[in-house]
């Protein structure tokens, strides 16, 4: 989706701002940069929408080089939050929410429509905070708007720069919490600039860490918890954190694989069937718009009544199905697959689906866990 190959920038001064740069981002990921001031995250994210140039080397965005698209064109397409989220005070939040829709020239009933679906994404009545204006709002109120208005003209990427930095430590652990919750309904590729480590291991699917100038380690947030890359890195995360890791009892969250197959109670047998046999699987976990876990399908059913064509998914489900919280012990795993018959256990923070353990997984956990204890 993202790539940088060989980038480097040096002012005119002789500052060298980043040093060799490869990094290759996929779609759908979350990824953070991290880093001390001065290491270069803010620079390596602003090159993606051409705010800052680099004296050398290549951005590529789904294979192409940015260097050569219009950067109008292109920042258009990809959505923005900053710090000071933004907001354009003389408009309402409609307004706010719709200028790159306009922008774009979409009909007025498509960004009107595309207004009240965001701000019900986020929890904010349509109907009671579209025509007001941003100083009415507050300032959780304020950056959850500056998030669905980069949503707004349906960017494949969102740049957020330290986009909940300024706000209080409660409406900041929320809005972290709806960014995760977001993110697994969009699915959009996030770059996601932070100089909290505890943001960034809440929040990605893979974390930079930046030092100088260049990228020291890029890993998920476990894998550098577990193996830091080197000294900086582990000063950086801070010896609190890993030995909390690395003294901890595994958990259904450490076992468990983010790879799901999902599918909505409102599908054909047909589809489900299909989508059955692209995902490689024999069961697919149930869900409903917000990821709330319903209940699983297995091929088992799907065959048995595939010549229904009536039928739909929430028709032959089973919605009784053993299920683990994200904290549950290994033991609690490991009785599961010993007392029932089950291929795949869901695991739940709240009524949420975060992951499955299957057994492989539960194997590959443990073996990694038994790996990072050695000395």
């Amino acid at each position: 989706m993202i790539r940088f190959e060989n980038v480097w920038k040096q002012y005119d001064d002789g500052f060298v701002a980043l040093k060799n740069i490869n990094l290759e981002i996929q779609k759908g990921e979350l990824v953070t940069l991290i880093g001390p001031s001065g290491c270069g995250k803010t620079t390596t994210m602003r090159m993606i929408n051409r705010l800052i140039e680099p004296t050398s080397g290549t951005i590529y965005i789904d294979g192409q080089d940015i260097a050569k698209m219009n950067p109008v064109e292109l920042r258009r397409n990809i959505g923005y939050v900053i710090q000071q989220i933004g907001l354009f005070p003389h408009m309402t939040i409609a307004e706010n929410i719709a200028l790159v829709p306009k922008l774009k020239k979409w009909e007025p009933s498509a960004y009107q429509k595309r207004v009240d679906e965001l701000l019900d994404l986020v929890g904010l009545d349509p109907a009671t905070f579209k025509h007001r204006y941003p100083s009415e709002l507050s300032g959780g109120q304020q950056q959850r708007v500056g998030v669905i208005r980069a949503l707004a003209a349906e960017p494949d990427i969102i740049l957020m720069d330290e986009p909940f930095s300024a706000l209080d430590p409660i409406s900041r652990e929320q809005l972290q919490e709806d960014i995760v919750k977001l993110q697994e309904e969009i699915q959009k590729t996030i770059v996601f600039v932070t100089h909290d480590m505890d943001e960034a291991i809440k929040i990605a699917n893979r974390i930079a860490i930046m030092k100088d100038g260049e990228i020291v380690q890029f890993a998920t947030p476990d894998q550098i918890l577990r193996r830091p890359a080197n000294s900086f890195v582990r000063g950086f995360i801070g010896e609190n954190r890993l030995a909390q890791r690395q003294t901890a009892v595994p958990t259904a969250e450490d076992l468990m694989s983010h790879s799901i197959a999902t599918v909505s109670p409102k599908r054909g047998l047909a589809e489900a069937f299909r989508f059955m046999k692209e995902k490689k699987v024999d069961s697919l976990i149930v869900t409903d718009k917000k990821q709330s876990f319903l209940g699983v399908v297995t091929l088992k059913e799907l065959e048995k009544h595939y010549h229904q064509e009536h039928l739909l998914v929430a028709d032959i489900a089973d919605f009784d199905v053993t299920t683990l919280t994200k904290d549950a012990d290994v033991t609690d795993v490991a009785e599961i697959f010993h007392q029932r018959d089950v291929s795949a256990i869901p695991v739940l923070d709240g009524d949420r689906l975060v992951g499955v353990i299957t057994r492989s997984s539960m194997m590959r956990g443990l073996a990694e866990w038994e790996f990072q204890k050695q000395p």
